[in-house]
């Protein structure tokens, strides 16, 4: 299975912004206990290519991506950090023709139809509609209308009470960002255990809507 595979595969992606080195490892652990497969790492977080590196070290089976990506000089720096996918806010050519010479999926952020076709006819593997709750669920089924060949990662406002909207118009996968993690309030065992428990309410959601049959994960019984 590749990489992209994986990520639509994993439908929920949290998105963590401004983590440390403290608790970037007991985040990723306990998110991956919670059934989360895919993660995004923002690349503005200081040291992001160790971070990347050490959740793929220590969480195996997790599969880890760098967000936030603006450039392709990001882009370089993150695949060789172990980057398994990129996910990038606006449309940068140089940003895509990077992950492509290194055959790592890019998810390409924009918003108007327009910005949704050129990131498609730019090689992006999937378009991110971001900020996804300023337009709503109902504009991703009405793009799919005139430009059903896109694949579409919505991102931005999403929580577990809307996040299903987004899967019925449409949408294989969707970002969680603070909703989900929020990096500045994870300190304590308490803390973790709490976002396991999060993570596991948002893909149990999920399993459940879908009759069971979305996907199989050891840790939703």
């Amino acid at each position: 299975m590749t990489s992209l595979q994986k990520v639509q595969e994993a439908k929920i992606v949290p998105v963590i912004r401004k983590a440390s080195q403290d608790n970037i490892l007991p985040t990723a652990q306990a998110l991956f206990k919670g059934g989360i497969k895919a993660i995004e790492i923002t690349a503005e977080t200081p040291e992001v290519e160790k971070m990347i590196r050490d959740v793929r070290d220590k969480v195996e089976g997790l599969l880890v991506g760098a967000g936030t990506v603006l450039d392709g000089e990001t882009a370089r720096a993150v695949i060789m950090a172990g980057a398994q996918f990129i996910v990038s806010p606006t449309v940068n050519e140089h940003t895509v023709l990077v992950a492509k010479r290194y055959g790592i999926p890019c998810i390409i952020g924009a918003l108007t139809p327009t910005e949704m076709l050129k990131a498609y006819e730019s090689g992006a593997d999937m378009v991110k509609v971001f900020p996804a709750n300023s337009m709503g669920a109902g504009y991703i089924k009405n793009i799919l209308g005139p430009l059903p060949q896109l694949q579409i990662m919505a991102t931005g406002g999403i929580d577990k009470e809307n996040m299903l909207d987004y899967f019925e118009a449409g949408a294989k996968v969707v970002g969680i960002g603070s909703q989900l993690v929020q990096p500045n309030l994870l300190s304590t065992k308490e803390d973790f255990e709490s976002l396991r428990e999060l993570a596991r309410q948002y893909v149990a959601r999920l399993v459940e809507e879908n009759n069971n049959v979305v996907f199989e994960n050891e840790f939703i019984k």
